[in-house]
């Protein structure tokens, strides 16, 4: 069994949530239930598919989590983009997130990779 907290890409994703948090809880309101709580459980379903994966038994049954994983992260990543689009974040902020969601879809990417090589 593996330990998903040894895992960069867990850990990335999982301070990504975090800061994820804190960003939408300065989002109007009227957003509780729109792009707040989508964008909060596409960030959460990043680390929550790594460590569900990471319980699987085999690698390819941990590639298919992996992959729903890098489906999370560009859903987050278009909410991201909406968010700012929409000035509910500011420039840098938008930056900052779209690069830390970019670097969580490459290891993502390569973990997925490396995994469908050794099956």
């Amino acid at each position: 069994m593996r330990d998903f907290r040894k895992y960069e890409v867990w850990q990335l994703s999982h301070m990504l949530v975090l800061e994820i948090y804190k960003v939408t809880q300065k989002f109007p309101q009227s957003e509780m239930y729109g792009i707040t709580n989508q964008m909060r459980r596409a960030a959460v379903s990043v680390p929550t598919n790594i460590s569900e994966g990471c319980g699987r038994n085999t690698d390819a049954e941990f590639a298919r989590f992996i992959h729903i994983a890098a489906g999370s992260a560009n859903e987050t990543e278009y909410l991201v983009q909406l968010s700012f689009d929409l000035k509910f974040l500011d420039e840098d902020y938008y930056r900052d997130l779209t690069e830390k969601i970019n670097l969580v879809k490459k290891k993502l990417f390569h973990l997925n990779k490396s995994l469908q090589t050794k099956s």
